[in-house]
C-alpha cells in the first residue's frame, strides 16, 4: 500500500514576495507533498499587489484582503498568524510552505516545529538569517527559474583564465645566445688541437682510432 501524499498549507505574504516566482515555488512544494491549502494575504486594492491578480487564478491562490488599519504597518502578517494556528490546531497537515522574506514570522516557525510539523520557508537573498535557519528548510527565491543558470554561467565566466594569467603562466623567452669572446675561442683551439693530436697517436694504418686505447 502506496504511502498517503504529504498534505502542505501554502501560506503567502504578498507584500514581501514576488508574483513571478509562484510557479517555480508551488514546482518546489511538490516535492514535499500536496499544496491543499494555496492562500496569499494582502491589501488586495493597493496598486502595488497589481502583478498578482493573474496568479491567483491561474494557480488556484484564495486571496485574502486585509485592509491595513495603521498606516505603515503591515496587517496581512498578523491575519497569516492568525490562519496558520488555525490550520495547525485542525491537525490535518503534514507541513507548511511560508512564502515571505519578513524575519517577523520566526516566531511563528518556531511554534509550528514545536508541534512536530515540518516549515519550508521561500524568501529573497534578503531574508534575515533568523527566519532562515528557523524553517526546516529554506529556498531562497533567486536560486529558482531562470535565475539559477545565470550564476552558473557568471561563475564559469569569471574562472576561466585571462589572457593576463595565461602571460604569466607561460615560460620566459630563452636567453639570447652572446657571441664567444677572442679568448675563449682560442682555448677551445688549444683543446682541440691535444685531443687530434692524442688521436694520431693511437690511429691504425686506415687512420681509425680504438675508444679503449
Amino acid at each position: 500500500m502506496s504511502e498517503p501524499e504529504k498534505r502542505i498549507a501554502l501560506l503567502i505574504d504578498a507584500d514581501n514576495a514576488p508574483s513571478s516566482k509562484i510557479d517555480e515555488i508551488l514546482v518546489e512544494v511538490a516535492a514535499f507533498g500536496v499544496a491543499n491549502v494555496r492562500r496569499a494575504y494582502g491589501d488586495w486594492k493597493n496598486p502595488r499587489l497589481k502583478g498578482w491578480e493573474s496568479v491567483l487564478h491561474e494557480f488556484a491562490i484564495r486571496p485574502i484582503q486585509q485592509f491595513a488599519y495603521s498606516k505603515g504597518k503591515n496587517a496581512s502578517d498578523m491575519a497569516m498568524v492568525v490562519d496558520a494556528m488555525d490550520l495547525l490546531y485542525a491537525r490535518n497537515l503534514d507541513g507548511f510552505a511560508i512564502v515571505s522574506s519578513d524575519a517577523d514570522f520566526t516566531p511563528l516557525v518556531m511554534r509550528i516545529l514545536t508541534d512536530g510539523v515540518k516549515v519550508y520557508g521561500f524568501g529573497e537573498q534578503k531574508t534575515p538569517l533568523a527566519f532562515v535557519n528557523a524553517c526546516s528548510k529554506f529556498t531562497y527565491l533567486e536560486a529558482l527559474g531562470n535565475d539559477a543558470p545565470e550564476v552558473v554561467e557568471q561563475v564559469a565566466a569569471s574562472s576561466a583564465p585571462t589572457a593576463a594569467t595565461a602571460t604569466e603562466v607561460a615560460e620566459p623567452p630563452a636567453a639570447p645566445i652572446k657571441p664567444r669572446s677572442t679568448n675563449e675561442l682560442r682555448g677551445d683551439t688549444r683543446l682541440l688541437n691535444l685531443l687530434r693530436g692524442a688521436v694520431d697517436a693511437v690511429a691504425d694504418e686506415q687512420g681509425w682510432a680504438l675508444l679503449s686505447a
